[in-house]
């Protein structure tokens, strides 16, 4: 045999015993608040489909024609022959959305933090980022040969003294911080103002991953770094991503002229990999106008985010602080989250289930996301088969 399949086996059963071992399941119908696999309907609170958009029929009718026109795939890398006008009008709209001077596609959110770290770090540079950061900024990091420091989360103040302790001029050329927006598995939202005061008195370069952000904080959906008035200048570069709000896929990162064009002329993947289909650009361009002029979903999103926080209040279970549509019920041990997440799927609910090392040992929790498209009811009947858990299997 090529390979020694004993030794392999033995590390998947290492990480089945620690009740970490991931399962998927196909999903037999269209991305939505109710999906079907296997003949089972499901009410899904584990999508990133905020606003709902993922199956709207105006996007959907966007990508189908613009597939008859420009057929499926692009063909080649964006600096080949893979850039249509698609992706032009594209980056020209996120520009203006986020008030930035220029934007630059991406085939995924993953590459494109993967492209900022790398293209801004290297081993004359100092990288800071939070400790909580998403893992394509932690990856990132570690491919910039920069030197990495990761401070405590959401707090300027650690930031600040990894600064004044860190930052030799003489020793390094330039600083990257790195942020989530809204980070991805507690909810919460950076004090991107502060940091951003943090970094111009250190002259270090800010970028933040507003990836859940996006489309659903602030007027207009501008996000997390505009709602809290932070400028291009304070700012200068923020990374998006179309897979969540937006209902599509792909990313983008955007900032000031001469940086994007930087990034452009050095960023490894976006240089190296096929442009986004010109189709899913289109439906893109589709979602960016309806989540310009959807305060009317933000709204029903928040109501939603307000009744759960309010029906699971005096539950007893440990809710984290988060204000957006992704929300932490902790139970802390693996088997339990696990448990809980089989025991509402049995029920007809579908739940992110989060173990390490994806949240730090003895965090492991049910991570819930809320989208404009469920009702009070969807709400309501899950939090009574969360209390009904508890009940059952946490306090008999």
């Amino acid at each position: 045999m090529a390979y020694d399949a004993p030794y392999w086996r033995d590390q998947l059963s290492l990480i089945e015993q620690k009740a970490l071992l991931r399962k998927r399941f196909d999903v037999h119908s269209r991305s939505g608040v109710e999906l079907v696999t296997n003949g089972e309907k499901l009410t899904n609170f584990a999508s990133n489909d905020y606003l709902g958009l993922a199956s709207h029929p105006e996007i959907v009718e966007a990508l189908c024609t613009s597939a008859r026109t420009y057929g499926v795939g692009s063909g080649a890398s964006d600096v080949v022959s893979g850039h249509f006008q698609a992706h032009s009008d594209l980056e020209q709209k996120l520009a203006r959305f986020t008030k930035r001077d220029k934007a630059l596609l991406f085939s995924t959110g993953y590459m494109a933090n993967l492209a900022v770290a790398s293209a801004f770090a290297n081993s004359r540079a100092l990288l800071l980022q939070d400790k909580l950061n998403h893992a394509s900024l932690i990856d990132g990091a570690k491919l910039s040969g920069a030197r990495a420091q990761r401070y405590l989360h959401n707090n300027p103040a650690s930031l600040g003294n990894y600064l004044a302790k860190l930052y030799d001029a003489d020793k390094y050329d330039h600083c990257l911080v790195l942020s989530d927006g809204v980070f991805s598995m507690d909810g919460n939202v950076a004090d991107i103002s502060q940091l951003s005061e943090v970094c111009s008195s250190y002259t270090s370069l800010l970028a933040i991953d507003d990836a859940h952000g996006l489309g659903v904080l602030g007027e207009g959906g501008c996000g997390s770094v505009l709602s809290q008035g932070v400028s291009q200048e304070q700012c200068p570069l923020l990374i998006g991503t179309f897979g969540k709000a937006f209902g599509t896929f792909g990313a983008f990162v955007a900032g000031p002229e001469d940086l994007i064009s930087y990034l452009e002329q050095v960023a490894r993947p976006h240089i190296y990999t096929t442009a986004l289909p010109p189709s899913l650009v289109d439906a893109t361009s589709k979602s960016l106008s309806l989540i310009e002029a959807g305060d009317d979903l933000r709204t029903l999103l928040n109501q939603r985010i307000t009744q759960f926080k309010e029906e699971l209040s005096d539950s007893g279970f440990t809710l984290l602080d988060s204000q957006t549509a992704i929300q932490g019920v902790v139970l802390g041990d693996n088997q339990l989250a696990l448990d809980a997440g089989a025991f509402l799927r049995a029920r007809g609910f579908l739940v992110g289930v989060i173990r390490p090392p994806t949240v730090p040992q003895g965090s492991a929790r049910l991570r819930i996301t809320m989208s404009a498209a469920h009702n009070a009811s969807d709400l309501s009947n899950l939090t009574q088969a969360l209390k009904e858990f508890r009940r059952e299997r946490m306090e008999a």
